[in-house]
């Protein structure tokens, strides 16, 4: 078999960009003779942990699309068509494109219908975004997170969400492992945490840029809840200060090690991006999720899976308030208890489906 070209596409975040890594390593491992280029923007995660996983990356302009009314209106345009003629450079040789969402994704797409490169796209979230709506115009390989209810990804192939390679390796040690062995490797965890004590463990982080609204509430109420038997481990975000660590209270600017944070913690406290929902449903955590108040509503949706299986709580921003999380804090950490871990093995095969539906896409021969 020839080399062959295969581009992915989806940055800004680590919810766009870590189901994109997981799909290249696979393919990667499948397909040894075949380049992985990653398209990204200047802007985004992608231009660390792209670099950092061993992949090719190519900067193009980012398309920023006002949430309002105003003069940067005038310049979409204009931004577009570099940022389509910077896409059409790096597929006019491809044989593939992989699209899993984010800016990138939109002038990504067009380059590759004027090429006639094949394209293979994962939404993630409950309710697509609008560059993976307009990309599902110029394709029928369309796969899914979590089923969709109405558009074209209601009719997709559903694969659940591929995770990183430290989560599928903690799954997969939990897979093998009895409950003295797991309790075992959970008291570990603390200790590599730094948790020396019997303290209950709320694992806290607003994305990999941080919220301050999340932030601004832990740190109202990390002080009055010093006496409880509880330490907060608060990832606060690149983009914010790093406030100091006690005995109670030990803070990250991000938190590299996932797999350890996850398996130490009793309770989680999140945005409801599609990555974290995933992550969470997988390793069987219960969490509180705080859905980001913009956007096209996806994250508010995210949860509803797992606010069903009573695994979740899903507040608005608004109500997350310091008095709101000191009068229920105990209530959560009580439900965590009664639950314990209950992982969900499914999103173990999510590359590997997203590659077979890949696979198919490429026999047809359409370009």
């Amino acid at each position: 078999m020839r080399s062959r070209k295969i581009v992915f596409a989806g940055g800004g975040t680590a919810g766009h960009i870590q189901p994109a890594l997981a799909v290249a390593r696979l393919w990667k491992k499948t397909y040894p003779a075949d380049q992985i280029v990653f398209l990204g923007t200047s802007s985004g995660l992608e231009t660390k942990l792209v670099p950092a996983a061993g992949f090719d990356l190519e900067l193009i302009t980012r398309v920023r699309i006002p949430r309002s009314l105003s003069f940067d209106l005038v310049k979409v345009p204009g931004s577009l068509r570099r940022s389509v003629g910077q896409s059409k450079n790096v597929l006019k040789d491809a044989d593939l494109l992989f699209g899993f969402g984010g800016y990138v994704c939109a002038p990504a797409y067009l380059a590759a219908r004027s090429l006639k490169v094949p394209i293979v796209i994962h939404e993630a979230n409950a309710q697509p975004g609008w560059a993976n709506r307009l990309g599902a115009r110029y394709t029928d390989a369309l796969a899914v997170g979590s089923p969709v209810t109405h558009g074209p990804y209601a009719q997709a192939l559903i694969t659940g969400l591929p995770l990183r390679d430290d989560i599928t390796s903690l799954l997969t040690a939990h897979h093998s492992a009895d409950e003295n062995t797991w309790n075992e490797l959970r008291v570990k965890a603390k200790r590599d945490l730094g948790i020396h004590s019997g303290n209950k463990v709320v694992l806290v982080f607003g994305g990999s840029q941080g919220s301050q609204a999340i932030n601004s509430v832990i740190e109202n109420t990390r002080k009055l809840i010093k006496e409880r038997p509880i330490t907060i481990v608060h990832s606060v975000g690149a983009a914010n200060d790093l406030p100091a660590s006690d005995d109670t209270y030990i803070s990250f600017s991000y938190i590299e090690d996932m797999a350890t944070a996850y398996l130490a913690s009793d309770l989680v406290i999140a945005r409801s991006g599609a990555i974290t929902c995933s992550e969470v449903g997988a390793l069987g955590k219960y969490a509180l999720f705080i859905p980001l108040p913009i956007g096209n509503g996806e994250q508010s949706v995210n949860a509803d899976h797992l606010v069903e299986m009573g695994r979740a709580r899903v507040l608005e921003q608004s109500s997350f308030t310091a008095s709101w999380l000191l009068d229920n804090i105990d209530s959560m950490l009580a439900t965590s208890d009664q639950l314990s871990d209950l992982p969900h093995f499914g999103d173990l095969e999510a590359a590997a489906k997203i590659v077979a539906l890949a696979e198919h896409q490429l026999s047809t021969g359409e370009r």
